[in-house]
């Protein structure tokens, strides 16, 4: 199969299932990854795919969302990397939020069994990993619950957040840059994204370098907002250096 076959045929599995994998590629084509990753260049220069990190969305559908599972596995090594990072962050007997997202919740897995820590969350999946934590008082915030994130939203959730001042929260989003800011496909996680950021006294964000220069639907706050932000080596030192220059810390795991 010629290249550009094989680009046309990975433009219609792109559209088809709203995204395609280098690995999945390269082995549906018996073609190498680099092979892969020169077609979605062409294919993103072309203007029809956007590069994700391991693969590409159609260009049509640049607020694709997707579903936890598929977020949890994608970037694995770098949101392991970010969590154990965010470690540092917690506070000596004191409070947190954590914020829904792959990321964020990774804490949850990783927090040592001998801390002592309120946590007041949204996400139903990171309650779950804490409920058997002995050392932790867990608050769990209601609300209705998007089955994409597992996350609560919208009246109560943000009604909760209104009642409390945490010592940390630790936020999660899908895309972020000085230019843009903060943002996330949907209006209901956007406004708990907020409500959370103003809840806390020092907010740190948890995002892996591919969502750096990312523009989503819904905004959610500047990246001057936030206090400090833990991500992967992927971020370049230049990108570093602009985001500190402009007030935020950056600690690149």
């Amino acid at each position: 199969m010629y290249a550009p076959e094989r680009q046309q045929a990975i433009l219609r599995l792109a559209r088809e299932s709203g995204r395609v994998d280098v690995l999945s590629l390269a082995d549906e084509f018996q073609v190498t990854a680099e092979t892969i990753r020169r077609d979605l260049k062409a294919l993103d220069r072309a203007g029809l795919v956007r590069r994700v990190h391991g693969g590409a969305i159609p260009a049509g559908r640049l607020d694709f969302e997707p579903d936890l599972a598929e977020r949890e596995s994608t970037a694995a090594d770098e949101k392991d990397r970010i969590a154990r990072a965010a470690l540092a962050e917690l506070p000596e007997d004191g409070s947190v939020i954590l914020d829904a997202g792959s990321t964020v919740g990774r804490i949850a897995a990783v927090i040592p069994p001998d801390r002592s820590l309120t946590v007041v969350t949204h996400a139903l999946t990171t309650a779950a990993r804490l409920a058997d934590h002995p050392g932790i008082a867990l608050h769990l915030v209601g609300g209705r619950v998007r089955h994409r994130t597992r996350a609560a939203v919208d009246a109560w959730a943000l009604r909760s957040y209104e009642e409390i001042r945490a010592d940390v929260v630790f936020v999660g989003a899908n895309g972020f840059s000085l230019a843009h800011g903060l943002t996330t496909p949907d209006l209901a996680e956007a406004a708990v994204k907020r409500a959370v950021v103003a809840a806390a006294r020092r907010v740190v964000l948890l995002a892996d370098s591919a969502k750096h220069g990312q523009d989503h639907f819904a905004r959610f706050g500047d990246l001057t907002d936030i206090d400090l932000l833990i991500t992967d080596t992927g971020l370049s030192p230049q990108d570093a250096a602009a985001i500190e220059a402009a007030g935020t810390e950056v600690v690149r795991a």
